[in-house]
């Protein structure tokens, strides 16, 4: 029995080992893993737009909403007096507007009037002229008296003064006629200035409900009722559960060979049982240290090495197992299978492919 177990163990191990060493070299050494992995959402911050107190509040913790759903409403009544104000001041712009039309009509008619005037003077001039030229030959043969002849010539100078007059008043009617007009575009401009204050007026009164930008499920709700609140002030945190993702923060040494497309396996603590198949969607632009709030300056004081990490999206079927069961925050362990080339490059995907196209064309 013990020659045979001397003999069967040696092959038992060799083939263990054999069987290892295959498995590592076709599978295991392809396989780039890390447990800094967290489900992530592009959470909705709910905000309002105006300032008031809280009248409603329509969603409570941990519901359900659906786009549209309306969240709450502030107190709408010092914007709707701001907004009757606005459209009273727009009414009376018209109103306004409207006179300065009447009135510009009547210019009209005083301009035709006054040009009647200065046709019927021009011709009492040309009459006065007449009988001035008649008489002033008359006079000097005795057949007409001095004085007939020197009333005449009072008509004419006079008949001068009237058309000089008459034309002076068309034209100043005429001046009036551009008056008007120019008050009429003031008067049009501040009703355009009136119409912009009401429609601000009414986006103010519409913004005073607050509803739901995306669907999703609300939580870390810090409105109240009866709660003054300010512009842009975080009211309320929207999850779309049915869009969430993992971003994986893998070593900058397990970077080489990974690719967008490539399969993921995401193993979430929450649930061990279960593996889903995602695939890498993107690569951050920089490691998470140069996010960070105060990035490491290396040029300064004693240099350390340190391994960085680089965030990589990973995209998770829409008709998972898990889909609404994840939660933004857990924690997941991702495995990438790095033997497919996926379907586009990765960090150094684009500079191995330029170094490698010189040797091709040749």
């Amino acid at each position: 029995m013990r020659k045979v177990l001397f003999i069967i163990l040696p092959v038992a191990v060799l083939a263990a080992a054999v069987s290892g060493g295959w498995y590592w070299w076709n599978v295991l050494r392809f396989l780039q893993s890390t447990d800094d992995a967290y489900v992530q959402s592009d959470i909705t911050l709910i905000s309002p737009k105006v300032e008031g107190y809280i009248k409603e509040v329509r969603v409570a913790d941990n519901q359900e909403v659906a786009e549209g759903s309306v969240l709450f409403v502030i107190d709408d009544r010092d914007f709707a007096a701001k907004l009757a104000q606005a459209e009273a001041a727009v009414a009376a712009e018209e109103a306004i507007i409207a006179t300065y039309e009447n009135r510009l009509k009547l210019q009209q008619s005083m301009i035709e009037q006054a040009a009647a005037t200065v046709k019927s003077a021009e011709a009492d001039l040309s009459r006065w002229q007449q009988d001035h030229k008649r008489y002033s030959a008359l006079v000097t043969t005795d057949f007409a008296s001095r004085q007939r002849f020197e009333q005449a010539e009072t008509d004419a100078r006079k008949g001068e003064a009237l058309v000089a007059k008459s034309r002076a008043a068309f034209a100043a009617e005429q001046d009036q006629l551009a008056v008007l007009r120019s008050q009429r575009r003031e008067e049009e401009a501040k009703l355009l200035q009136a119409q912009a204050a009401s429609r601000l007026a009414r986006n103010d009164l519409e913004n005073t409900v607050i509803r739901a930008p995306v669907s999703g499920v609300a939580g870390n709700r810090a409105g109240q009722v009866g709660r003054y609140v300010k512009a842009g002030s975080q009211l309320l945190s929207l999850v779309p559960l049915s869009r969430v993702y993992v971003t994986a923060n893998f070593k900058e040494t397990q970077l080489t060979h990974m690719r967008p497309g490539q399969l993921a396996g995401v193993s979430v603590d929450a649930y061990p049982d279960l593996t889903l198949d995602g695939r890498i969607e993107s690569f951050a632009p920089a490691s998470g240290a140069q996010f960070s709030l105060l990035p490491p300056d290396n040029a300064t004081g004693n240099f350390t090495k340190i391994v960085q990490r680089v965030p990589v999206r990973i995209a998770l079927p829409a008709n998972a197992a898990l889909t609404g069961l994840l939660r933004p925050g857990l924690s997941v362990t991702v495995t990438i299978d790095t033997r497919n080339a996926g379907d586009g490059d990765g960090l150094v995907g684009a500079a191995q492919a330029k170094a490698a196209s010189p040797a091709t064309a040749r």
